[in-house]
C-alpha cells in the first residue's frame, strides 16, 4: 500500500511538472515543425524525389536479367534436344541470361540524373520553406500572447486602481465630505475597468488557442509560455538592417529563391535531356541461354526363337533361281518392355548451351513529332521557370522594402507613444492630487485615468509591432526568428 502511495504521488508530480512548463519559442517553433502535417507531407515529396534521382543513377549500370521456362509438350513438334520433329509428348526446360548497356545516346542519361539531382534540391529547399514560414506565423502567435498579457496586466492595474479610489470616495461620501454622485461615477468606472480587464485575459487564451492550433496542441491540454521582457529581446539596428542589403541577404539565403533556382536548373537539364532523345543511341547487348527436354520411347527386347522360312531366294550364274534351296531367316520374340530416355540434363545443357552478343544502333526518324514536341515543351518549362523566380524576387524586394517603411513607423510610433504615456501620467498624478483637495470632479478625474489605461495600452501595442516588424527584417535577411 505504501508503494502504491509513493506511485501515485510520483505520478501526480511528474504531470505537475508537464502541467507547469512554460515553453520558448524555440520548443515552441520546433514542435511545429515536427507536428505540422503540411512539412510531412513536404517531406514526403523530398523522399520520392530522392528515390527519383538514385533510380536514375542506377540506370546507368547495364540491365540485366534471368529467364526460366518449364512446359509440357504433346502433339508434332520438334524435340529440343534432338532438333528432329517427332509427335511425342515430353517435358522441357529452358534458361536464358540476358544483358543490355547503352553505350552512348548524346548524354541523354546524364542530363536526366542532373536534372533529377536538383529537383531533389529544390524539394529539400521547398520543405525549408514551409518551415520558415511557419516559424515566423509561430514567432507572430507568440508576440501575441505576450502583447495581451501586457495589456492584461495594464487593465488589471487600472481596476486596482479604480477600486482603491472607490473606497477612498466612499469613505468620503459616508464622511459626508463628497456627494454622492462621486461614488456612482467610480463604480461606472470600476465596472468598465473590469469589463476591460475580462476581455484582455479573453484575448490571452484567444492567443494562446492560435498558437497551440499552430504547433499542433490539443487545446485541451495545459499550455504557458516563457515570457521573457519585451524590451531585453535583442534587436539589430535599423542602420544595419537597410533594405538593399537585407535583399541581397535574402536572394543568398532564403529557400524560396534556393528553390527557385533549383528549379531552374533542373528544367534545363530535361530540356538537355528531351534534346538529346533527338539524336541516335548506341546500346551493346548479349545473351546466354540453353534448353533441356525429357522423354521416354518405350520398345521391347527382341529374343531370338530359332529359324524359318524367308522370302530370299538363291540363283545360279544365268541368273536362274535354285529350286528347292530354302532359305532360312533367324526368328525372334518379343521380350520385355524397356523405355529408350533422353540425355541427362548436364549433357542436353552443354549440347543446346547457344550465346549471342550484338551492337544495336536506334535512329529516331518520326514519331509523330512527339520528340520535337517534348524538347518544346520542356523550353517553355525552363523559361516559366525563369519568369516564376523573377516574380518572386520582385514580390520579395517589396516585401523588404515594406517591412522596412514599416520598422520605421513602428519605431517612430513606439518613441511618439513612450511620450504619450509620460505625458498622461503627469496629468493622471495632478488630476488626482487636485482630486484629493476638491479642485476638480471625479468625471474629470476618470477621463484622465482612461487616457493613461489608453495610452500604455498603445504603447505596449506599438512596442510589439516594432519588435515584430525588426523581427521580420532579420528574418528576411537569414537570422531568422530569436527572442533571447
Amino acid at each position: 500500500m505504501q508503494k502504491f502511495r509513493i506511485f501515485i504521488f510520483l505520478l501526480c508530480t511528474a504531470f505537475s511538472v508537464v502541467a507547469q512548463k512554460k515553453w520558448t519559442l524555440q520548443e515552441c517553433v520546433q514542435y511545429a515543425m515536427d507536428s505540422n502535417i503540411s512539412i510531412k507531407q513536404s517531406g514526403l515529396q523530398a523522399d520520392l524525389a530522392a528515390i527519383t534521382y538514385k533510380q536514375s543513377k542506377l540506370s546507368q549500370l547495364p540491365d540485366a536479367s534471368f529467364s526460366n521456362s518449364d512446359g509440357y509438350r504433346f502433339g508434332k513438334s520438334q524435340n529440343p534436344s534432338t532438333g528432329i520433329l517427332v509427335s511425342q509428348n515430353y517435358f522441357t526446360v529452358g534458361f536464358n541470361f540476358q544483358t543490355s548497356a547503352q553505350i552512348f545516346n548524346f548524354f541523354s542519361k546524364r542530363n536526366t540524373i542532373l536534372a533529377n539531382q536538383w529537383s531533389l534540391e529544390a524539394a529539400k529547399a521547398g520543405k525549408d520553406k514551409l518551415k520558415e514560414d511557419l516559424a515566423l506565423e509561430v514567432a507572430n502567435a507568440y508576440l501575441q500572447i505576450l502583447l495581451s498579457r501586457e495589456q492584461e496586466k495594464i487593465a488589471g492595474v487600472q481596476v486596482q486602481q479604480s477600486r482603491t479610489q472607490l473606497d477612498i470616495v466612499n469613505k468620503q461620501v459616508a464622511a459626508g465630505s463628497l456627494p454622492e454622485l462621486n461614488a456612482v461615477e467610480l463604480e461606472s468606472q470600476l465596472a468598465n475597468d473590469t469589463a476591460n480587464l475580462i476581455s484582455a485575459t479573453g484575448n490571452v487564451k484567444q492567443a494562446k488557442y492560435q498558437l497551440m492550433a499552430y504547433m499542433g496542441v490539443d487545446a485541451g491540454q495545459e499550455f504557458d509560455i516563457d515570457e521573457p521582457p519585451i524590451d531585453k529581446i535583442p534587436l539589430q539596428p535599423i542602420a544595419e538592417l537597410q533594405p538593399a542589403d537585407v535583399y541581397a541577404s535574402a536572394l543568398q539565403y532564403l529557400p524560396q529563391q534556393k528553390q527557385n533556382d533549383f528549379n531552374i536548373m533542373a528544367a534545363e537539364k530535361n530540356a538537355a535531356a528531351s534534346k538529346a532523345l533527338l539524336y541516335p543511341s548506341l546500346s551493346a547487348y548479349g545473351s546466354l541461354g540453353t534448353n533441356y527436354g525429357f522423354s521416354r520411347t518405350p520398345y521391347y527386347t527382341q529374343i531370338p526363337n530359332g529359324y524359318g522360312p524367308s522370302s530370299f531366294v538363291v540363283t545360279d550364274a544365268a541368273g536362274n533361281v535354285v529350286p528347292n534351296y530354302n532359305v532360312q531367316q533367324p526368328m525372334f520374340k518379343q521380350g520385355e518392355k524397356q523405355y529408350l530416355s533422353s540425355p541427362n540434363f548436364r549433357s542436353q545443357a552443354n549440347d543446346n548451351f547457344g550465346q549471342t552478343i550484338g551492337i544495336s544502333l536506334s535512329v529516331p526518324i518520326f514519331n509523330g513529332w512527339q520528340g520535337k514536341a517534348s524538347y518544346q515543351r520542356a523550353k517553355i518549362n525552363t523559361k516559366n521557370m525563369e519568369y516564376q523566380r523573377d516574380l518572386d524576387n520582385q514580390t520579395l524586394k517589396q516585401n523588404i522594402y515594406q517591412a522596412y517603411n514599416s520598422a520605421i513607423v513602428a519605431l517612430e510610433k513606439f518613441t511618439s507613444s513612450q511620450k504619450a504615456v509620460e505625458s498622461a501620467q503627469k496629468t493622471y498624478d495632478f488630476s488626482t492630487l487636485r482630486y484629493n483637495v476638491g479642485m476638480i470632479g471625479t468625471l474629470e478625474l476618470i477621463t484622465n485615468q482612461n487616457s493613461l489605461f489608453t495610452s500604455k495600452l498603445q504603447y505596449v501595442l506599438n512596442q510589439f509591432d516594432y519588435v515584430f516588424k525588426m523581427k521580420v527584417l532579420e528574418f528576411y535577411k537569414g537570422q531568422g526568428i530569436k527572442l533571447e
